[in-house]
């Protein structure tokens, strides 16, 4: 398989969701490495300061800027930030999110359940319409949202995570058409189930379904989790360029970039990796 590790970013300027931790944090690192300086944003800032040290000993250049990504105010507050320190922003990484209430539907906090759209989904949405004016104006941009494959398939018990993320996976097709004229390319990514915060709070707490303990244990027990290092390899394959014949499609981190590259024609002509009703 096609290797990413080494991809150049310098000269860039990219903005991460949810940077404090897990994905996001891994994310930000593997960009810094790569040249680009980064501003990262979640609500913790202490874990928004050890990623940035992170970045800061390994000769990077970040900065920290805590925000809810559901306040639009906050996330102006961000990109304007962020371009005033850093420079005009290259690429958004819409990666900050939550599980949501794990538990059948009918037994959810109505506002718990909300509250997990407003996260995966209007955050994202915040974020891109701040900085797609400047994207435009220089006709230069890559929008990377992190979806999952609750996007395309039924995941019980977590209806909320769900349907967010198939919301954000649909947008995104959308917005890349609509972002074709103009330059800039947008993907949804699906990580695979790599072993972060989010995969050991629905392994282990008690405010999780008993029934989705049990799966996501046997999943990590039995070996079917997904490397970080193949996540964040698959991820700078998508930042790095070489996939923009594809903006709009829902890639993921099993997918073997040498092959997508080669089949993007046929991808692209049958409109695969998409959430299509097939007849």
């Amino acid at each position: 398989m096609t290797s990413y590790r080494d991809a150049r970013l310098d000269g860039q300027v990219a903005l991460v969701t949810g940077g404090g931790r897990g994905l996001g944090q891994a994310f930000a690192q593997a960009l810094a490495a790569a040249g680009a300086c980064v501003s990262v944003s979640a609500r913790s800032e202490d874990q928004l300061k050890e990623t940035v040290q992170r970045i800061t000993d390994a000769g990077g250049r970040a900065i920290a800027l805590s925000a809810d990504v559901t306040d639009a105010k906050a996330v102006k507050r961000v990109v304007a930030e962020t371009e005033a320190q850093l420079g005009a922003i290259n690429l958004l990484v819409n990666n900050a999110g939550m599980p949501g209430p794990m538990v059948p539907t009918w037994e959810a906090e109505p506002e718990h359940w909300w509250r997990t759209v407003e996260v995966n989904l209007r955050g994202p949405y915040l974020f891109t319409a701040s900085v797609l004016p400047g994207m435009m104006q220089r006709r230069h941009g890559r929008i990377i949202n992190i979806s999952s494959g609750a996007a395309v398939g039924p995941s019980l018990y977590l209806s909320a995570y769900g349907a967010a993320k198939a919301g954000l996976t649909q947008w995104t097709n959308t917005l890349a058409m609509e972002l074709a004229e103009h330059g800039i390319a947008v993907f949804a990514y699906a990580p695979g189930m790599v072993r972060t915060a989010m995969v050991d709070y629905a392994a282990n707490s008690t405010e999780v379904d008993s029934r989705i303990q049990n799966r996501f244990r046997d999943n990590l027990e039995q070996g079917r989790d997904t490397p970080i290092a193949l996540t964040v390899d698959r991820f700078m394959f998508l930042a790095s360029g070489e996939a923009d014949n594809l903006s709009g499609r829902l890639l993921r981190a099993s997918d073997d970039p040498g092959d997508l590259v080669q089949r993007s024609e046929v991808i692209t002509t049958e409109d695969l990796l998409t959430l299509r009703m097939r007849t």
